[in-house]
């Protein structure tokens, strides 16, 4: 039987119950907005499953975590900013690792909706890739925020999906057998779809080969550092290969350069930017300019050409 863990419109005991649960947190909102906060779990210890319902917009400041959660909107949406890493954003149906920098405070924007969550003690990870991966000293950790493609974020909603209707028979201490195999295999997933130390361990031996896991490790590079100033040398370092080899690999599994890869994640992170922007306060040129795209008919050019639409009208339609 799942419980309410939080049922408020209170910021102040909203804090509370999150700082308690996960880590000291600062949520924030604007002045005068309404606001509710409703969070139900199903499962306690390494692995819960908890639904969320926002009904408001707000913003987050968090300590750094003990537990690794893995979110997926249904609706609405979150940001992820980490220092020093360009902002992630989950839209419906993208998940998203939080707490995954160890030791690091993560702050960003959430978006009034509903959203699924798995949080799983990061020891699991350990535990599992002990017998999936080769043995290392190292505790496990995770390399990037999203999974390693979009087939990667299927199958992990999937997973979620999985434990959500599981959840209320079996990770309430009823049978812990079956609930510890439910733990393992959900850290087998996070082990397969999220980009990993393990994986990087494992692969040490064949970094001279152009193998699709290097070219994993240069999108999560991308995904993660679109909004700083990056060259082809450092996405061929980040993934171990040399930048031809780079080449060859994006044109071979991705049918694009490395550098168009780029120019994608970043005008999707603009896109998203428009939408949710107000014209009266900041420019589409402006947006561009955020992320590197410095003539601003290209822009528009590319925009229409994966949107549909102009910048200009994207921008003036979220208000």
């Amino acid at each position: 039987m799942s419980e309410i863990l939080l049922d408020t419109d209170d910021l102040g005991e909203a804090e509370a119950v999150l700082a308690a649960q996960f880590a000291r947190i600062r949520l924030s909102a604007s002045a005068g907005a309404a606001t509710r906060f409703r969070i139900t779990q199903s499962g306690t210890g390494p692995l819960a499953f908890q639904e969320l319902d926002y009904g408001a917009d707000f913003r987050y400041e968090a300590e750094p975590m003990a537990n690794l959660m893995f979110c997926v909107p249904h609706s609405g949406g979150f940001d992820q900013r980490l220092p020093g890493v360009a902002p992630v954003y989950a839209g419906p149906g993208a998940v998203v690792a939080l707490g995954a920098h160890q030791g690091v405070p993560f702050s960003g924007d959430v978006h009034a909706g509903r959203f699924s969550q798995l949080v799983l003690d990061a020891k699991a990870l350990d535990e599992t890739a002990s017998t999936s991966f080769a043995r290392s000293a190292r505790p496990v950790r995770l390399t990037g925020l999203r999974p390693i493609d979009d087939d990667a974020n299927r199958y992990f909603t999937h997973v979620i999906d999985y434990v959500r209707d599981v959840s209320d028979r079996v990770l309430n201490g009823n049978n812990p057998v079956l609930a510890g195999e439910i733990r393992r295999h959900v850290a087998a997933a996070v082990l397969a779809t999220f980009p990993n130390t393990a994986r990087i361990d494992a692969g040490v031996a064949d970094r001279r080969d152009g193998t699709p896991q290097h070219l994993r490790r240069a999108i999560a590079f991308v995904d993660d550092n679109a909004a700083r100033d990056i060259s082809l040398a450092d996405i061929a370092a980040a993934a171990s290969v040399t930048p031809r080899a780079l080449q060859y690999l994006f044109r071979r599994h991705r049918d694009v350069t490395p550098l168009e890869y780029l120019r994608r994640v970043r005008l999707h992170h603009a896109h998203v930017e428009l939408a949710s922007a107000d014209p009266a306060v900041v420019t589409v040129g402006e947006i561009a300019l955020r992320w590197g795209f410095g003539h601003a008919g290209r822009f528009a050019a590319f925009h229409r050409e994966a949107y549909g639409e102009s910048p200009i009208r994207t921008l003036r339609a979220g208000t």
